[in-house]
């Protein structure tokens, strides 16, 4: 039923502080007779073997694993799959099979981590076992996390020391679009509840890009190397991964430089745009923004939110007035709050963070500062989007 020999490989973490290699992936493979190595993923998926011929096979990984550790640095993890509808099966009470392996094999707890792929099992016992191995020394991580139905509550229950995000979904973040905004929001959570990131399937440079903006602890993927049998010396990818982080700095930085010329169009912006709403100029006073093809629309709101204007948008080379908007409270929006904490004092400009307009559904910038002494605000809506291509 099991073609091939059963034997583990093993894929490296990159530690992103350092371009160390930090741990290792045990991943199962079959050897043949040819000696191509094959993935055992479709005899787990599949219906070919039993649970206990499943579970012998399992084990049988694990062990090679476990025995092989001890040709790495001492100071390598070892991550290692662990089925949570298997520990579901498990008797209450009963010694887990995993810790006792951990035992035969004299290698300590504190160089495991499980990882637990979200889905399934018992969440109770699933509770119990993680307290077992967590009292054994070693750490927890929720695998593939967001696929599927991203279940917040076991995450929660569970208090994972990493969060393994979900390789589809990772790379489909770091093409752009929804899914890198609910990415970014998954490791922010992780961040505040105390886990560390690692991002699995970085097979590209821009892929590593979004790890990195996403703060991933621990990098993973064919960028750097596959699961091979052998263990790559801790250093052997340093030189590559600092080359790679450089690169991805000045992009950062070439991203700043863009920022800052676009601050400085917005207050060249501003001061024409101030100076025509403090004297109460007709719209037919205002200029064309040729300089400014971001422009989305103007609007002016007193200090407590409420849209006093019309929107303002060009169209046709000639201002167009939107009136839906009047009397709305944006007070709501964080770039309003942030306009009152930063801009208030120094009646400076503010600029808030990208963000998808709720009415527009487009996603865009929104500058703005006081006037009037205080009584108004001038803001402006810039379209990320154009900014992007400009």
């Amino acid at each position: 039923m099991i073609d091939g020999q059963p034997l583990a490989c093993f894929q490296p973490f990159i530690d992103t502080a350092t371009g160390l290699i930090a741990g290792v992936e045990a991943l199962g493979r079959l050897r043949q007779s040819d000696g191509r190595l094959e993935s055992v993923g479709p005899l787990f998926s599949g219906a070919r073997l039993s649970p206990s011929a499943l579970r012998r096979l399992d084990r049988q990984l694990r062990d090679d694993a476990l025995e092989r550790l001890h040709l790495a640095p001492d100071d390598w993890f070892l991550g290692l799959n662990i089925s949570p509808l298997w520990i579901s099966r498990l008797r209450p009470g009963q010694n887990l099979p995993s810790l006792q392996q951990l035992e035969r094999s004299g290698i300590s707890a504190q160089r495991i981590v499980f990882e637990i792929t979200e889905l399934g099992g018992d969440i109770q016992r699933l509770v119990d076992v993680v307290s077992r191995y967590r009292e054994a020394g070693a750490r927890v991580a929720i695998d593939d996390f967001g696929a599927g139905y991203s279940q917040l509550d076991r995450v929660l229950a569970l208090r994972p020391d990493i969060l393994k995000l979900d390789m589809r979904l990772f790379q489909a973040a770091a093409r752009g679009g929804p899914s890198s905004e609910v990415v970014k929001a998954l490791a922010q959570m992780a961040e505040k509840t105390g886990c560390w990131i690692i991002a699995e399937g970085v097979e590209t440079e821009a892929e590593l890009d979004f790890a990195l903006e996403c703060g991933a602890r621990y990098v993973q993927g064919f960028l750097f190397a596959g699961p091979q049998r052998e263990f790559f010396a801790a250093d052997a990818f340093v030189q590559r991964f600092a080359h790679l982080r450089d690169r991805y700095v000045q992009r950062k930085l070439a991203e700043r430089a863009n920022l800052m010329a676009l601050r400085k169009s917005l207050n060249e912006l501003m001061g024409m745009l101030r100076h025509w709403a403090e004297c109460n100029a007709p719209t037919t006073d205002l200029a064309a923004p040729a300089a400014y093809p971001w422009l989305l629309r103007i609007y002016q709101c007193d200090r407590h939110g409420t849209q006093l204007t019309p929107n303002l948008h060009w169209q046709k080379d000639t201002w167009r007035e939107d009136s839906r908007y009047l009397g709305h409270n944006w007070s709501w929006r964080p770039y309003f709050y942030q306009l009152l904490a930063e801009g208030w004092e120094e009646r400076r400009l503010t600029l808030s963070s990208t963000y998808r307009d709720a009415t527009t559904n487009q996603y865009c910038l929104t500058a703005g500062q006081f006037i009037d002494d205080g009584r108004r605000l001038l803001l402006v809506d810039v379209d990320a989007a154009a900014l992007a291509a400009d």
